[in-house]
């Protein structure tokens, strides 16, 4: 009787299922359709993306063998490694802070420190355009130095978030262990790097990954911090596209879109490979 009984439920669940990967491929699809056309059209043989005409790499090549094009890749990239490092290091720091002390005004803190989050790019990037412009900021200086305006204008947004993810993390750390660690003998330092360091690394990489991706993505502050001589990717790129998209334009986005996915599946595999380590 129990088997005859389970026998009508397996067809509904087998639907349920496939009507929830239908649902969910779709979504899928419709929010990556228009990466995948860009990285489609970035092999068309032809100056516009209206119609395909043919398979091609030379597009490839002049996105390469546009010095300025590469330029801005190369600032692009500089500027979200500096800023990924020091928003790391600093919101870790800020994570760690919040999560364990308390202190007079603690809510204000959080809330300053949440600012950058909720107020609009806009407001922030005029508000650094003049803190920039009262600092006198040094102009001309050479690379990377030249850079140093917008990594600082990009780390002043990148580390609260990584600040929240740390403090999230640690909200499920047992402080127990801590505990113990000072009870065998082990220094503040000691505890930190075998005890809190291992506990917290998921949450370090997470906010890496959203650091150098939204370092990477900026366009609005960067534009409001930019000097004469510097110039970055997505800065560059909104210079060629108010004429026209070419396949140009489109073969330096994909380039960068695989960096990125390339740089993310190492960090994720890396986040998998010392999560096992650390089982065992």
């Amino acid at each position: 009787m129990a088997l005859f009984n389970r026998q009508p439920i397996a067809p509904l669940e087998y639907t349920r299922k496939l009507w929830m990967r239908s649902w969910l491929g779709a979504t899928l699809l419709f929010l990556y359709a228009p990466l995948i056309l860009l990285m489609v059209f970035s092999f068309n043989d032809s100056k516009r993306n209206v119609v395909w005409k043919g398979f091609t790499f030379k597009y490839y090549e002049k996105a390469f063998a546009n010095e300025s094009l590469v330029e801005a890749m190369v600032n692009s990239l500089t500027i979200a490694l500096l800023a990924t490092v020091f928003s790391v290091i600093l919101g870790a720091l800020a994570g760690v802070m919040l999560w364990r002390f308390r202190f007079p005004m603690k809510s204000a803190v959080e809330g300053v420190m949440s600012l950058p989050i909720i107020v609009p790019e806009i407001c922030l990037g005029v508000a650094m355009l003049i803190f920039f412009a009262r600092m006198d900021w040094p102009t001309g200086l050479p690379w990377p130095l030249n850079l140093s305006a917008i990594t600082i204008a990009h780390i002043t947004f990148c580390f609260p978030f990584v600040a929240m993810v740390v403090r999230s993390r640690m909200a499920s750390f047992n402080r127990e262990q801590e505990e113990a660690a000072k009870d065998l003998g082990a220094s503040e330092w000691q505890t930190f790097r075998d005890i809190l360091l291992p506990h917290m690394r998921p949450g370090l990489i997470a906010g890496a990954l959203l650091s150098f991706t939204l370092s990477l993505d900026d366009f609005v502050i960067t534009f409001f911090t930019s000097g004469p001589d510097t110039i970055t990717f997505p800065v560059k790129v909104y210079s060629m596209v108010r004429f026209s998209v070419t396949p140009e334009v489109n073969a330096a986005s994909t380039i960068l879109i695989i960096l990125t996915i390339v740089l993310t599946a190492v960090a994720l595999k890396l986040q998998g490979v010392k999560g096992i380590a650390e089982t065992h």
